[in-house]
């Protein structure tokens, strides 16, 4: 059975500015990969409703899960929960379990839950709630949907509560060649191993280093077997041992 999919969604206008680097992606990518679901697409979009819905419903049609970050919020630019809503073309109000929770943890910080924190309770109606250790204010999932914060440490463990529910495939394994050659030189060979191995995915990645042209190649799969087999072809096809 062919592994699941999954493709990511970044809102926020401080990606697309370049005011905040985005580091979720690559840290989904890899917690996805070690569980066997397949990273297929990634897009950032802006703080935009109708761009995070157009962007949401063509994703979530078209892979198996989507996980998003950055909009949930106190701010009155978090619109992610109030935009994930009209996706899925539900309500959304303040939910007595995530009020709940938010208030005993801001009582135990000592400060005040007022209107702008009770934001983060506005949860779309029929989601589940995505535990949130780090800062207490839940996620969300709805459908194939998992809705988590933007902030690093936060997003990350979100992932960590939402992974395990997961059904994944086989874990996605890889191997690498470097060879002192330019793309140009092998991409007839590597394309010709491409296609005597059809199950495996294989991809190319030049780099020059001292003035000096090379060339990265990966293999990749879920087959062991099939990786090694490859990667030794390759090996005796550009000469190394």
């Amino acid at each position: 059975m062919a592994n699941p999919t999954a493709a990511m969604l970044v809102i926020g206008d401080e990606i697309l500015s370049g005011r905040t680097r985005d580091g979720n992606t690559h840290y989904l990518a890899g917690q996805l990969t070690q569980h066997g679901i397949r990273l297929m697409e990634a897009r950032v979009v802006a703080d935009d409703q109708p761009a995070i819905v157009e962007a949401l419903n063509a994703l979530r049609t078209r892979w198996d899960h989507v996980f998003t970050s950055g909009g949930i919020g106190p701010t009155h630019d978090d619109i992610t929960a109030d935009a994930i809503a009209a996706a899925f073309g539900v309500g959304i109000s303040h939910r007595a379990d995530a009020m709940a929770l938010l208030q005993a943890h801001y009582d135990r910080a000592g400060l005040e839950f007022n209107e702008a924190r009770q934001r983060m309770a506005r949860i779309p109606d029929g989601a589940t709630l995505i535990d949130n250790p780090v800062s207490t204010a839940p996620g969300f999932t709805i459908g194939n949907v998992h809705v988590m914060a933007g902030v690093p440490n936060i997003f990350q463990a979100m992932v960590a509560s939402v992974l395990p529910q997961l059904t994944g495939g086989d874990p996605l394994l890889s191997q690498s060649l470097r060879v002192n050659r330019g793309e140009g030189d092998i991409a007839t060979l590597f394309g010709a191993l491409a296609a005597e191995f059809p199950d495996l995915s294989m991809g190319s990645y030049p780099f020059i280093q001292n003035g000096a042209h090379g060339t990265n190649l990966v293999i990749r799969g879920t087959d062991p077997g099939r990786i090694d087999a490859a990667m030794t072809r390759l090996c005796a096809l550009v000469g190394q041992e």
